[in-house]
């Protein structure tokens, strides 16, 4: 199964008829309803498309599901890669960050500009078995492929052509109007194809700098995704970052994630964890760190853990490790 941001799911819910109940949506799809667009978190492309048949058996105005959702695309929804869409000093290097960066969206669809001889193509291409859901994702992709170019560009943005793998049908004069040009349906490809010119059009805020800055930024995060980053270390980062505070509550942690507490605990199970347990680890390996370093008191190292006395500290750190803190600090860990 491939995986697919959340930040659509949340769109696309957004642009459902008044009838549709979008909480129990994005509940099916084990998000929290009250938590905002989370563009780093990533659901499976089946659920997905599942919900997006779901809102095509009760919307009537499902029709233009996909376009609507396209358009309501913003390069600030994307998150990096969309300050990095803004800072691009021309349209084709907009499409060139997409096609090299498509990977932070999802693991099923990518990117390719191509320059032919009748123009510049910027084709997209998604695995996966045809059905309802796939197909309004994919024109919701080609719509919101437009959208940004024209919210970025200092010039109007139509291109020459735009050819859709799906068939029409009550669909053409939608799309027509949207594109601004003729549609090709049923083609063997899913494109938008440009005049060179069009996309050497400078964007409103492109910046060389900035642009390299959000270049170097991607690429690092390029490499995290190789490695690819498990729901148990997303937990492990949020616990940490809470803990002098308190131990956040598992329903608090999985807010930050964009999911329910049901669902962050049955993930959790699903890798062999429990929230407990991780949270347990966090708290024994700062311990250690901060154990290590001598400006740290050991009052002070306890409420970096979490702990509001220093005894129950002591307590939970004895249970870890079979030494006391001041034993760890004066002579390491025993072997």
């Amino acid at each position: 199964m491939g995986k697919i941001t959340s930040l659509f799911v949340r769109k696309i819910v957004a642009q459902a008829g008044a009838g549709v109940d979008r909480r129990a949506l994005l509940l099916s799809v084990g998000l929290d309803p009250e938590a905002g667009a989370n563009p780093d978190l990533m659901i499976e492309d089946t659920d997905y498309y599942e919900l997006i048949e779901g809102i095509l058996a009760v919307d009537p105005a499902a029709v233009t599901l996909g376009l609507r959702t396209g358009a309501s695309m913003r390069c600030d929804d994307y998150g990096a890669l969309g300050l990095a869409f803004k800072s691009a000093l021309t349209l084709r290097s907009l499409y060139l960050r997409l096609e090299r960066y498509s990977r932070m969206l999802s693991t099923v669809a990518t990117y390719s500009v191509r320059d032919e001889q009748d123009g510049v193509y910027v084709d997209h291409y998604r695995a996966g078995t045809q059905r309802a859901g796939l197909r309004v994702s994919n024109e919701a992709t080609m719509a919101a492929l437009l959208t940004v170019a024209r919210e970025v560009s200092t010039r109007p943005v139509t291109p020459k052509a735009v050819f859709l793998a799906f068939p029409a049908g009550d669909r053409r004069a939608a799309h027509e109007a949207f594109f601004g040009c003729p549609v090709q349906f049923e083609s063997e490809r899913d494109a938008l194809l440009f005049e060179p010119e069009t996309l050497e059009a400078p964007t409103r805020l492109g910046d060389a700098s900035i642009s390299r800055f959000f270049s170097s930024h991607l690429d690092a995060e390029l490499v995290k995704l190789e490695d690819e980053t498990s729901l148990e270390q997303q937990v492990r980062s949020q616990v940490s970052q809470q803990l002098s505070g308190g131990v956040p509550a598992m329903e608090a942690v999985a807010g930050q994630l964009g999911l329910g507490g049901r669902t962050l605990q049955r993930r959790l199970a699903e890798e062999g964890r429990s929230y407990q347990r991780l949270v347990e680890d966090v708290r024994r390996e700062l311990a250690e760190r901060l154990l290590r370093r001598t400006e740290y008191s050991l009052t002070e190292i306890a409420f970096l853990t979490g702990y509001s006395e220093q005894s129950a500290f002591n307590r939970a750190f004895k249970r870890w490790s079979g030494q006391t803190p001041r034993v760890f600090r004066l002579g390491g860990e025993t072997s």
